[in-house]
């Protein structure tokens, strides 16, 4: 029986020197606040003790920084004119405590529930007139 263990690389995007070279299990903690906010790939190469290697490739996104929402312009539309646009931009803070101010993003109201709420006006104003003889 051998008891070799396999050699475990753990590298981000593509940086030459690896995070991690042990032997597995690997047991390891990834510090996301070293890496910039955006799409980054963890790749895991192993080595048997025979010699053949394995390649794993987990895509992952860090966005520890502020957030940002935008309202009033998506990706890959066609605009044209002036174009009136929400900008808000909020962060997780301390950790320590939660503050609601500012803590989410102001939205204006959506369409349909203008709709929703004529159409109950309506609907009402319906049955008042329709049963004003009672």
């Amino acid at each position: 029986m051998n008891t070799r263990s396999n050699k475990v690389l753990l590298l981000i995007d593509d940086e030459p020197q690896p995070l991690v070279e042990a032997s597995s299990p690997v047991h390891f903690e990834l510090d996301t606040r070293k890496l910039v906010d955006g799409e980054h790939t963890l790749i895991i190469i192993s080595k048997s003790v025979s010699g053949k290697e394995g390649i794993r490739k987990v895509k992952f996104t860090v966005r520890n920084g502020p957030a940002i929402d935008i309202e009033g312009l998506v990706d890959n539309s066609i605009q044209d004119g002036v174009i009136p646009l929400m900008v808000n931009s909020y962060d997780k803070g301390d950790q320590k405590q939660f503050i609601i101010e500012g803590s989410e993003t102001p939205q204006s109201i959506p369409s349909w529930l203008w709709v929703l709420v004529i159409v109950i006006f309506a609907w009402g104003l319906f049955y008042l007139i329709t049963n004003i003889n009672i």
